[in-house]
C-alpha cells in the first residue's frame, strides 16, 4: 500500500515546491483536483513529472462551464451528457499521465429523477442510468488503462451510492472493464457498521482509498481504526494508493506542515501493524 497526497494538501509555494517536499516526506503519489481545470492540472502534471506520481484525479468539471458536472443520474439528458463527456477528457488525461484513475460520485444531494411507483422507484430508475454511464465510459477508460471510481458518500452529502456495496451493485451491473470503487474511510465510518468487513465484501472491486479521520481532519486526529482497515485491504490483496482527503490541523503554515509529516508517520506505522 502506497500513501498520496491531494496536491492543495501539501506545503509549498509552488507546484514543484509542493512535489519537493512530498518526495522529501516519503510519498508516493499526488492526487489532482479536477475542480483545477484540465489545463491546470496538465501544467501540474509537467511540474510533478519525475518527482512525484499523479495517481489519482479527485472530481469531474465541465472543461466548458469549470462547474462541477455531477448529474449521472439525472433525468436532464443534456445535464448527463455533459458530465459523461467531462469524465471522458479527465479519464483521456489519466491515460496519459498513468494515473489510477476518476473519482465521481454521481450526484450530491437528493434524488432528482421522479418517483414512478409502482412502475419504478427513483433508486431503480438511478441504478439504470448510472449503469449506462458505466457502460459507456468504462470501455472508454478501460482503452486508456484507467479507471472509472465511484465514490460512494454519506447520508448527509449523497443519497444515492452509500455503502460499499451500493458502489459494487452498479460494478456488477455494468459488467464492462474500466470501473472501480473508491473507498473514502471518512464516508465508511458514518454509513458502514463493520468498515473492515466491508473492505473485504468489495475485495477486488476496492481501487483506490481516501484517508481522513472521523474528524474529516487527518489521520490520527480521531478513532478510526486504521490498523483494521489496513488489515483487511492487505487481506484482499489490495496494493494501490491511498490517498488524504480531508483537512490538516494547525493555525499557522509551519503547524500544518509538521501535523501533517506527523500523520504520515502515524499512517505508516498502522500501515506496518496491520
Amino acid at each position: 500500500m502506497k500513501i498520496a497526497l491531494q496536491l492543495g494538501l501539501v506545503p509549498g509555494a509552488t507546484t514543484a515546491d509542493r512535489a519537493k517536499w512530498a518526495r522529501d516526506h516519503g510519498v508516493e503519489g499526488i492526487e489532482l483536483s479536477a475542480w483545477s481545470g484540465l489545463e491546470t492540472m496538465k501544467k501540474d502534471a509537467d511540474a510533478l513529472q519525475g518527482i512525484v506520481p499523479v495517481v489519482s484525479v479527485c472530481g469531474n468539471a465541465d472543461s466548458e462551464t469549470g462547474t462541477g458536472s455531477f448529474d449521472f443520474v439525472d433525468p436532464d439528458r443534456e445535464k448527463r451528457r455533459r458530465s459523461i463527456d467531462s469524465s471522458k477528457k479527465i479519464l483521456a488525461f489519466c491515460g496519459e499521465v498513468g494515473a489510477v484513475g476518476q473519482i465521481v460520485p454521481p450526484i450530491f444531494g437528493g434524488p432528482k429523477v421522479p418517483d414512478l411507483s409502482p412502475f419504478k422507484t427513483p433508486l431503480e430508475l438511478e441504478d439504470e442510468l448510472m449503469v449506462a454511464a458505466c457502460q459507456e465510459i468504462g470501455p472508454f477508460a478501460a482503452e486508456r488503462k484507467t479507471l472509472f471510481m465511484l465514490e460512494p458518500l454519506n447520508r448527509y452529502e449523497q443519497h444515492y451510492l452509500k455503502k460499499q456495496s451500493d458502489g459494487v451493485r452498479i460494478i456488477k451491473a455494468a459488467g464492462v472493464p474500466g470501473i472501480g470503487l473508491l473507498s473514502d474511510l471518512f464516508h465508511m465510518h458514518i454509513e458502514e457498521t463493520n468498515s473492515p468487513q466491508a473492505l473485504r465484501d468489495a475485495g477486488p472491486y476496492v481501487s483506490h482509498i481516501h484517508l481522513a479521520d472521523n474528524t474529516r481532519m487527518e489521520p490520527g486526529t480521531g478513532d478510526i481504526d486504521l490498523v483494521a482497515a489496513f488489515k483487511a485491504l492487505k487481506e484482499i490483496g489490495f496494493t494501490g494508493y491511498m490517498a488524504y482527503e480531508c483537512g490538516i490541523s494547525g493555525d499557522s503554515p509551519e503547524a500544518k506542515s509538521a501535523n501533517l509529516a506527523r500523520s504520515l508517520n502515524y499512517v505508516r506505522e498502522c500501515i506496518a501493524k496491520a
